[in-house]
């Protein structure tokens, strides 16, 4: 299960050679994040809902709570027990939790690569795992926009699946992650059978590498480079 991910400098250009992303006018891109914890915002890219910078129906970018609170949670979040920062792509369709956000508010969720720990707890060892020919790529993820008492905030999830072969014996499941082809279809809502999109990547699109274990330390949070 993925508690930890980074996210390299990406520019306004390469987001828009994969997709049609409208970027919010005059602002720069987000800044590089390299120990992204749950309960930490990071940038999400969907549909745009309404009121937001750019026209309903076009592809924005905006930044969410990862731990995706569902919108029917109507208690304060300090009193919120349960996990939500990853959803299962084998339960997501049944989920109470995640059904909702699966059929009107699915997500992409830019990334360099992720975090896993092998080993017995005190002598694991942390592994970086990134894409084999790209320096960027997105997650399958949901979104949600939770209401409490006049105030709103957006949150998201990361779907999960089966591990890769690439992953064998350092992780028990791996973030979804999708090919640039399938972005589109991902973001639709009207797509037919967007599961059929939740499935392990290819052992040959993966590297894997030690990370620095300062990693798991969640007080240096987006300060600390992934090694190589």
């Amino acid at each position: 299960m993925p508690s930890r991910f980074f996210r390299r400098a990406i520019d306004w250009s390469a987001y828009r050679a994969r997709l049609d992303l409208a970027p919010p006018p005059g602002i720069e891109p987000p800044d590089p994040q390299y120990n992204i914890a749950p309960g930490a915002f990071a940038p999400i890219l969907r549909i745009a809902p309404d009121g937001e910078y750019a026209p309903r129906g076009a592809i924005q970018i905006a930044l969410a709570y990862w731990g995706l609170i569902p919108v029917w949670w109507n208690k304060p979040l300090s009193e919120k027990t349960f996990s939500t920062f990853n959803a299962r792509a084998e339960t997501i369709t049944e989920s109470n939790t995640f059904s909702g956000a699966f059929r009107q508010g699915r997500c992409l969720v830019p990334a360099s690569g992720f975090y896993a720990w092998s080993g017995p707890r005190g002598q694991s060892t942390l592994f970086a795992i990134g894409p084999a020919d790209r320096t960027w790529f997105c997650f399958a993820g949901l979104w949600s926009r939770w209401m409490y008492e006049g105030s709103e905030i957006d949150t998201f999830a990361i779907i999960t699946c089966q591990p890769s072969l690439a992953l064998a014996g350092i992780a028990e499941s791996m973030p979804v992650i999708l090919s640039p082809a399938d972005y589109a279809a991902w973001l639709d809502p009207f797509a037919q059978r967007p599961e059929s999109l939740l499935k392990p990547s290819p052992p040959d699109a993966l590297r894997v590498w030690p990370a620095h274990p300062s990693v798991g330390n969640v007080r240096n949070q987006g300060a600390d480079m992934p090694g190589e």
